[in-house]
C-alpha cells in the first residue's frame, strides 16, 4: 500500500477511499427568502459500504487462492439430485388445460405483449400449487384512442376445493415421511410467498399430518437467520419451509441433509446456490436434493429449460467437457422460450427427466467419490429417440449447448452491439481457443 502512496493515517485513508471506495455526495439547496436572494447550497460527502473492482485486481488477486466446493468433493459425502414428476388429478388437469388454452389464445391475439407473457409464466407455474383465489387474470396494452394503457382480461381461472389434498402435495408428504423415517430433517423450498402464499398452505398441510413444521419469512433479519434455525432445531422442528432466496448465501444447513424443491422458480443462480446449502464443509450425511413438478405443465417446461441452461453454464465454466461452443446461436430469454413452447407446442427435444439425469451423470464423472446418479421412479416416459442420447450424456450436453446463447472470447454479443455483425478474423498460425 505504501508503494502506491497510501500512508498510514487520515490522509492515506482519505486518499484510498477516494480511489477505491464508494462515496456519496449529498447537496442541499435551501429555499430563497425572497426572489432577490440567492439559494444557499451545502454539500456532504459520506462513505458507503463497498469497494471498486480495481481494488481486487491491483492488491488482492496475486494473494488469493480460489477453491471451489467441487475441488474438495472427495472429502464430502455423496450428493444426489433427483427429479420427481407427478401426474395431476383429473379435476386439476381439466382446470389447468382450460387456463392454458385461454392463455394460449391471449398470447396469439396480443403477440409481443410482455404483460401477457409475465402473467402467463406466473399463473401457469402457480395455479397447480394454489388452484384457488387467482380470480381473473389481466394484462395491459396501449390504446391509441385514449392514449394510455388499458386493462383487458387474459383468462378466468376456475377455483378448485381448498380443503382437498392434491397429488403433488401427497407426494411431498410421502417423500418427507420417508426421509424423516431415516432421521433426516427436510428443507422445503417454494417461491410464491406473498398474495398467494404456497408456504402457508404447505405448513398447514404438513402440520395436519403430524409433522413439526416452521416457515422462514423474509421478516427474519439476515444476520439472525442462523440463530433462527438453531432455535427451530432445539424446538424439535422436522421440516422448514422457505423461499430459496432467503438461504442462498451465508447459511450452512448441515442439519437438513434433504432438500425438496416444491417450486424451483426460474432464477438459475438462486437454484444453484440454494441446492448446495446442505452440501457444505462439515456435512457427514449423504445429501439428497429432489425437484417436484406436475407432469405436462409449465413447471416441467421450466425445469427442463433450467436444466439446459445449467448444462451450458457448467460447460462455460469448464466443469463439463463439451465441443462446439463457438457455434452457439443467440437464443431467447427463458420467458420467451416458455411462451413460444406454449403457443407452438414445440418441445425442446428431450424431457426434463433426461436433462437432469444428464446433469447427474456428468457430475458423477467429475466427482465419482462424492456423487451417484439416482435411479428415480419417474412417471415421464422417455421417447425412443432419446435412448441414444441418454446412453451418452455428452450428446445431451451438445444438444443443450446448441440452443443457448453464450459469450465468446473476442466477439461482442449481437444483442449488445449496434453495429453490423462481422465475421471473426483468425490470425494466421494462431491456434483456436477451443480446439
Amino acid at each position: 500500500m505504501k508503494e502506491h502512496g497510501y500512508e498510514w493515517g487520515t490522509t492515506g485513508r482519505t486518499s484510498f477511499t477516494q480511489d477505491y471506495g464508494v462515496l456519496e455526495t449529498i447537496t442541499k439547496v435551501e429555499p430563497a427568502d425572497n426572489r432577490c436572494s440567492k439559494a444557499k447550497s451545502t454539500s456532504t460527502v459520506r462513505r458507503k459500504p463497498g469497494a471498486s473492482p480495481l481494488l481486487f485486481g491491483e492488491f488482492l488477486m496475486q494473494l488469493c487462492a480460489f477453491v471451489f466446493l467441487e475441488d474438495i468433493s472427495g472429502e464430502l459425502p455423496p450428493y444426489e439430485e433427483s427429479y420427481l414428476s407427478v401426474a395431476m388429478d383429473p379435476l386439476m388437469r381439466a382446470a389447468y388445460r382450460e387456463l392454458e388454452d385461454a392463455i394460449r389464445k391471449a398470447l396469439k391475439e396480443h403477440r409481443g405483449n410482455r404483460s401477457v407473457l409475465s402473467t402467463m409464466l406466473n399463473s401457469l407455474l402457480l395455479y397447480p400449487d394454489h388452484p384457488f383465489g387467482l380470480e381473473a387474470l389481466y394484462g395491459t396494452e396501449f390504446d391509441p384512442e385514449v392514449k394510455h394503457n388499458v386493462r383487458f382480461v387474459i383468462a378466468e381461472t376456475r377455483d378448485l376445493p381448498e380443503d382437498q389434498l392434491y397429488s403433488k402435495e401427497r407426494r411431498l408428504i410421502e417423500e418427507i415421511k420417508k426421509e424423516l423415517a431415516e432421521g433426516r430433517r427436510c428443507q422445503v423450498f417454494a417461491v410464491y410467498t406473498q398474495k398467494h402464499d404456497v408456504t402457508a398452505r404447505l405448513q398447514r398441510i404438513l402440520t395436519n399430518e403430524g409433522l413439526r413444521t416452521a416457515v422462514l419469512r423474509a421478516s427474519v433479519d439476515t444476520s439472525k437467520r442462523e440463530a433462527w434455525y438453531a432455535r427451530q432445531i432445539k424446538d424439535g422442528v422436522q421440516v422448514v419451509i422457505s423461499h430459496p432466496k432467503l438461504v442462498e448465501t451465508g447459511l450452512d444447513l448441515l442439519d437438513f441433509p434433504t432438500i425438496l424443491f416444491y417450486e424451483s422458480g426460474y432464477s438459475l443462480h438462486t437454484l444453484r446456490q440454494a441446492s448446495r446449502r446442505s452440501w457444505r464443509i462439515g456435512q457427514r450425511r449423504p445429501v439428497r436434493v429432489k425437484f417436484l413438478c406436475y407432469e405436462g405443465t409449465m413447471q416441467t417446461a421450466c425445469l427442463r429449460l433450467m436444466g439446459k441452461k445449467l448444462l451450458v453454464a457448467l460447460t462455460m465454466e469448464g466443469k463439463f467437457a463439451g465441443e462446439g461452443l463457438q457455434n452457439i446461436d443467440e437464443d431467447d430469454d427463458m420467458l420467451s422460450s416458455m411462451a413460444r413452447e406454449l403457443v407452438e407446442r414445440n418441445g425442446i427435444g428431450e424431457t426434463a427427466d433426461a436433462v437432469w439425469k444428464a446433469l447427474n451423470t456428468e457430475h458423477q464423472k467429475l466427482f465419482p467419490g462424492a456423487s451417484r446418479l439416482v435411479d428415480d421412479s419417474c412417471s415421464i416416459e422417455v421417447p425412443t429417440s432419446l435412448l441414444t442420447a441418454q446412453a451418452d450424456p455428452a450428446a445431451l450436453v451438445e444438444e443443450a449447448i446448441a440452443g443457448d446463447a453464450a459469450l465468446i472470447f473476442g466477439q461482442r454479443p449481437g444483442s449488445l452491439s449496434g453495429r453490423r455483425a462481422r465475421g471473426r478474423q483468425t490470425v494466421a498460425g494462431q491456434a483456436s481457443l477451443f480446439e
